[in-house]
């Protein structure tokens, strides 16, 4: 089901519109990646010219013997290949918001991929902070235990943004480190991306005003494709995909359930919010605390 924040066609000079893909990834590869590329057409055919899919489009498995024999390295996966034809079928652009990708005999990546109309790699980032929590609640997630950390911002060239504007990349748990998101804005992000698996009492608590807070602070478009729902794996995350505009307002939303959302990405807007309130070249040189003894 299509969930539009602003009906197709009525985007303004300059504009395009941009979409979410909400999912509810199980353990079956095969299944989830007709259920990609079902959302991902009716998307397209919605009038999106950007589509981002949500953190582990392809693969939900936390069980490392059951991961690392369900996935390859980058040249020989499959899935990858696939959402790249789509794209060039489409001719859009395709954020898949990750997929993990095998880096060493038992280490993955958790990789997302900027992917052109022609079908081509823009951009690949790799999640940078690892989801090593106790909830409290039972639940417990050692993400570094299978995956190695990147170490590197990304952005990349994202063509609609026009001139001086780029799509900066980043994914779920890197939410809760603004000091990435400042330095993408800083450099050049327009629009930030956050694909995202969070679980339903994190999700509950923080999703909303953590993106907000983001799109506030550095004057983007936030585009964040979530899961949703109980998952064969016994995880149940929290859904509720979002589109932000730059004075932090959400364009549009998901619920629960798998769907598509929709909003107008105008441009425009980024130099208007900053121009209004222009932090983002306010930034001062500050001592950290403990380092003058008193006197």
């Amino acid at each position: 089901m299509t969930k539009p924040g602003t009906k197709p066609g009525t985007n303004r000079a300059g504009s395009f519109i941009a979409a979410c893909v909400q999912m509810r990834t199980s353990t079956d590869i095969d299944r989830n990646v007709e259920d990609a590329c079902a959302l991902i057409r009716e998307a397209a055919k919605a009038g999106a010219r950007f589509v981002a899919t949500p953190e582990t489009t392809a693969l939900m498995e936390l069980g490392a013997k059951r991961l690392f024999a369900n996935i390859v390295a980058e040249e020989d996966d499959r899935v990858l290949r696939a959402f790249r034809v789509l794209a060039s079928d489409l001719n859009i652009n395709l954020l898949i918001g990750s997929l993990a990708i095998k880096v060493a005999e038992d280490k993955a990546a958790n990789r997302s991929f900027l992917i052109t109309p022609d079908g081509a790699i823009a951009a690949r980032y790799d999640k940078i902070h690892m989801f090593d929590v106790d909830l409290g609640n039972g639940e417990a997630y050692r993400e570094s235990k299978n995956y190695r950390a990147g170490g590197e911002a990304v952005l990349a060239d994202l063509p609609s943004l026009g001139a001086g504007r780029k799509l900066g990349m980043t994914v779920c748990y890197d939410l809760r480190f603004p000091h990435l998101y400042r330095q993408l804005a800083q450099a050049g992000a327009g629009v930030l991306t956050v694909p995202s698996a969070f679980t339903k009492p994190t999700g509950e608590a923080h999703w909303h005003v953590l993106l907000r807070a983001r799109a506030i602070e550095t004057g983007c478009f936030v585009v964040a494709p979530a899961q949703g729902g109980p998952h064969e794996n016994g995880r149940e995350t929290y859904g509720h995909s979002l589109i932000i505009d730059p004075w932090g307002e959400v364009l549009a939303e998901a619920g629960a359930d798998p769907c598509v959302i929709l909003a107008e990405i105008d441009p425009a807007k980024i130099d208007e919010a900053r121009s209004r309130i222009p932090s983002l070249t306010h930034d001062r040189a500050i001592i950290a605390p403990g380092t003058i003894s008193g006197t």
